[in-house]
């Protein structure tokens, strides 16, 4: 015959307070030393174990005039005590761990570039300092973006946002504009500040409509009144790079992305009437409670950040 364990309700089972009381006791071995250790009166510690005996539906101790002398059942009882106690202070240090970030794991979206250039730098920091938080990179694509930092599947995101958006937090920690890129004396001899309308007379490298900066590019030749000479589109900022250093074009890009290119034949030129901004920023969801972790990360892509 099949036994069916009732569920008990919350009101039924042995509080954390009784169970504390019930293990002084029998450590001890008397009602006082309990009381002692706990740090309560001897009437509250009678009281405690009375009442988890009334739970349980069994008599733990028999009391005589000197002592309290362990039954059959507080054997079994205190052993499923200490395992109880024993998993609440495990769950009481590991989120502790979670709360003062020592532990734990953060994942963090960026497109492609940032991936590549700005993020390595900041998890080789913040691994060597937190070594018990795993650090998970999310890289997609710029399309991607926004909706992976508006889902659960990442701890907060690290790009820019084409628009504000009103159920996502955005915290700016580093202002970028856009340049021109090209190869040094055969397509720029100057690193002068280029005007968009100058611009239009290069052959240039920009990302697809719907990537990144190109939203950007293309407001800006429209306030401009010009139409740009687009030889080449590509899904990557890197590969635009690459194209501008073998002079196939000049390529426009955030200012940032040149701290880190290899490419040191390449001249760069800021580009004006209009300066483009960009806000590189951390993202997530609005109302979202970023763990003690995330903002030490976010911390030192901050200090990072003030260097380039």
């Amino acid at each position: 015959m099949q036994i069916h364990k009732k569920n008990l309700s919350l009101k039924e089972l042995p509080s954390v307070r009784q169970l504390r009381a019930f293990v002084a006791i029998h450590e001890t071995g008397s009602l006082s030393g309990a009381a002692q250790r706990l740090a309560l009166t001897q009437p509250a510690v009678s009281l405690l174990l009375r009442e988890l005996e009334t739970k349980l539906g069994v008599r733990l101790f028999d009391r005589t005039t000197r002592a309290v002398l362990p039954t059959e059942a507080a054997a079994e009882a205190y052993a499923h005590a200490m395992r109880v106690l024993g998993d609440l202070q495990d769950m009481t240090q590991s989120l502790s761990g979670l709360a003062m970030g020592t532990r734990g794991r953060i994942r963090v979206a960026a497109t492609s570039t940032l991936a590549q250039t700005l993020l390595p730098p900041v998890i080789r920091a913040f691994t060597d300092e937190w070594p018990g938080v795993q650090v998970v990179v999310e890289d997609c694509s710029p399309s991607e973006f926004v909706e992976l930092v508006g889902s659960v599947r990442v701890t907060f995101g690290v790009g820019t946002l084409e628009t504000p958006l009103p159920f996502i937090e955005e915290r700016v920690f580093f202002e970028d504009t856009l340049v021109a890129v090209g190869l040094t004396g055969t397509v720029f001899s100057s690193s002068r500040p280029l005007r968009w309308k100058q611009l239009a007379g290069y052959p240039l490298v920009v990302v697809k409509p719907g990537y990144g900066v190109r939203a950007s590019i293309d407001h800006a030749a429209q306030s401009a009144g010009v139409t740009l000479d687009i030889a080449y589109e590509v899904s990557l900022l890197a590969t635009s790079l690459a194209m501008a250093a073998a002079g196939l074009g000049v390529a426009v890009v955030p200012a940032s992305v040149l701290v880190h290119t290899p490419y040191a034949m390449l001249t760069t030129r800021r580009l004006v009437d209009p300066v483009v901004a960009r806000n590189t920023a951390v993202l997530y969801p609005r109302g979202r409670t970023l763990p003690a972790a995330a903002q030490a990360f976010i911390d030192l892509l901050t200090q990072s950040s003030k260097g380039h």
